[in-house]
């Protein structure tokens, strides 16, 4: 049950506000992090990094607390921690789709011409704990309030389509200010370069994937953070070339297309 509760006469259970918590949360710090000139791989850095990135987080517990009764709250925690939902075949989905779509890519660099990819920091440099906060830390902060929280609200308008497309773009906006951080992925990539763009059109086919399986997993959010975690946990072991990382947007929106196809763009309904 919803729990209607109005702060200067808005209600706070709506979805925009929850998208402007979790902006404001990660956007303040990282707005801040971005004038003070602090590098992502110091330890201060990497703090920075764990604080903005519990934007979403932040914003779903919160709002899940204040707006929803108890058996509200206990369906949002339920959908983190039960293994149950997820399906047995679908963990092949989730553990094997994202390297296989990856090394795709490489291996279609290669015939071409290029490199490829080549080892990670990970594997060739002393950056364990960066590493580790990409690969499990961010997928637990983003997810509980993208899909743990987010698509949910979307879906209960729009097609699961629709609110893919409409999250895909809320999500890649979220991650505007690290392109001014210094030693980040987004940085690097310089902002308003054609890899930047490529980056943020990226958004669009992976977030209809992150749709699809969660759908067809009970509404599981974990499935949802597992994925999301070997997703990350593939970039950070592989790192691909220019154009292996366009041929992977491609796979993606191949895959985006065919999912779409076959399942269609509905919501499915629930078996759960």
């Amino acid at each position: 049950m919803k729990i209607n509760i109005n702060l200067f006469g808005l209600n706070i259970s709506s979805l925009w506000i929850y998208f402007a918590v979790a902006f404001g949360l990660t956007w303040l710090v990282e707005i801040a992090w971005s004038l003070s000139g602090i590098r992502l791989g110091s330890s201060s850095g990497q703090a920075l990094l764990c604080l903005a990135t519990s934007g979403p987080a932040t914003a779903a517990i919160g709002l899940t607390f204040l707006t929803q009764d108890k058996a509200g709250r206990r369906d949002f925690l339920l959908r983190i921690i039960d293994i149950r939902r997820i399906r047995a075949g679908w963990y092949l989905v989730i553990f094997l789709f994202p390297p296989a779509l990856y090394g795709l890519a490489a291996l279609s660099d290669v015939l071409l011409g290029g490199s490829g990819a080549t080892w990670g920091k990970t594997i060739g440099q002393l950056t364990i704990i960066p590493s580790l906060l990409t690969i499990f830390l961010t997928p637990l902060f983003e997810e509980l309030g993208w899909r743990g929280y987010a698509l949910d609200k979307l879906q209960s308008r729009w097609s699961a389509l629709s609110s893919s497309l409409i999250l895909s773009i809320v999500w890649a906006l979220w991650h505007l200010p690290l392109s001014f951080i210094k030693g980040t992925y987004q940085y690097s990539l310089g902002f308003g370069s054609p890899e930047f763009w490529t980056f943020m059109i990226g958004f669009v086919p992976v977030t209809i994937l992150f749709t699809w399986i969660y759908n067809n997993n009970c509404r599981s959010t974990l499935s949802a953070i597992l994925f999301h975690c070997v997703i990350n946990g593939t970039l950070e072991l592989l790192t691909l070339s220019g154009l292996a990382y366009a041929y992977s947007i491609v796979l993606w929106f191949a895959a985006a297309v065919a999912v779409t196809i076959i399942w269609g763009p509905r919501r499915p309904g629930s078996s759960c």
